[in-house]
C-alpha cells in the first residue's frame, strides 16, 4: 500500500510581482515525518472549485496556520483594517473543504488559523486582538529573531477529561507553543471545547458528530512534531486516522478459489 495523501489548502502570497500558492514547510514536514503521510498543496481560488473532486483523491485534510485572518463578514461582523490581513481565496477554499471533509468522514486536523476556520465554517465566531480583553494574556508570538524562539513551548493548556484529545494526550495540563492574536469567541454548535489556556482562551476543539478524526488546535504541534512528545502523539493519531480511511477505500481482494 502506498502512503496516503492529505490535502493542505494554500495561502495566496506575492513575491517579486508574482502570485504564489504557498504552504509553510513546517506543515508539510510534520505531515511526512510525524504523521507518515504525503501531502498535496491545494491552490486557493475564490470561485470555480469542485471540493468533492479534491476530496475524492485524498485521505485526509490538514488545515494550516497562516499570517492572514478569516474575513469577519463570514461570521457576521464588519471588517476593519486592524482585523487583517485577509486572504479571501484561502477562505473560499478552506471553509467548504472543511465542511465537506466532515460530511464525508475524512480525517481532519486544523491548526491555528485552521481551528478558527473550522469554527467559522460550522457557524461560530472569532474575537480579534484578544490580548486587549480584560484578564486575557498576550498570546502573540514573542518578539525574537529566530523561529525556534517564536515557536518555543511556553504555555500551559488544560485538556478536558473524557475529550477526544484526552484519549490521545491524556487529560490535564500539557505545555504548548500557542501564538495568536485571534481566538474563538462563540463556539460553533457542532464543536466541543477540548482544551483551554489558564486565562480561558479556547485552545482545542473537536467536531461532536464527526464520524472520523476531526480536531482543531490553536497551538502549533507541527513545529516540534518530531521531537515534542505531545505534538508527535497528535500527528501520529492524525496519521493513523488517515491510514485507516485510506485502507477503507481499497477494493476488497479477490476471493480465493476453492481447490
Amino acid at each position: 500500500m502506498t502512503k496516503p495523501i492529505v490535502a493542505i489548502p494554500a495561502d495566496i502570497r506575492s513575491l517579486d510581482g508574482a502570485t504564489w500558492h504557498a504552504v509553510q514547510h513546517q506543515y508539510v514536514r510534520a505531515a511526512m515525518n510525524a504523521a507518515g503521510v504525503m501531502a498535496f498543496i491545494i491552490p486557493a481560488f475564490e470561485e470555480g472549485y469542485d471540493t468533492d473532486a479534491i476530496l475524492d483523491r485524498v485521505d485526509g485534510v490538514l488545515v494550516s496556520g497562516s499570517a492572514s485572518n478569516v474575513h469577519p463578514s463570514l461570521y457576521g461582523l464588519e471588517a476593519t483594517d486592524a482585523d487583517g490581513p485577509f486572504d479571501p481565496a484561502r477562505d473560499a477554499t478552506s471553509l467548504p473543504l472543511i465542511r465537506r471533509a466532515i460530511d464525508r468522514a475524512i480525517p481532519l486536523l486544523a491548526i491555528c488559523r485552521g481551528i478558527q476556520e473550522l469554527n467559522v465554517s460550522l457557524g461560530g465566531s472569532l474575537a480579534s486582538e484578544i490580548q486587549e480583553q480584560p484578564g486575557i494574556w498576550d498570546h502573540r508570538k514573542p518578539d525574537v529573531g529566530d523561529r525556534d524562539g517564536m515557536y518555543a513551548i511556553r504555555q500551559s493548556v488544560f485538556i478536558k477529561e473524557g475529550s477526544c484529545i484526552a484519549g490521545i494526550l491524556g487529560a490535564g495540563e500539557i505545555r504548548v507553543n500557542s501564538l495568536h492574536r485571534q481566538a474563538i469567541a462563540k463556539t460553533a454548535p457542532r464543536l466541543q471545547v477540548e482544551a483551554k489556556a489558564e486565562d480561558g482562551t479556547i485552545e482545542a476543539v473537536s467536531v461532536i458528530d464527526a464520524k472520523a478524526f476531526a480536531v482543531g488546535v490553536q497551538w502549533h504541534p507541527e513545529y516540534w512534531a518530531e521531537t515534542d512528545k505531545p505534538s508527535n502523539k497528535l500527528f501520529t493519531a492524525f496519521g493513523d486516522a488517515v491510514r485507516d480511511y485510506a485502507a477503507s477505500k481499497l477494493p476488497a481482494p479477490p476471493a480465493q478459489a476453492i481447490a
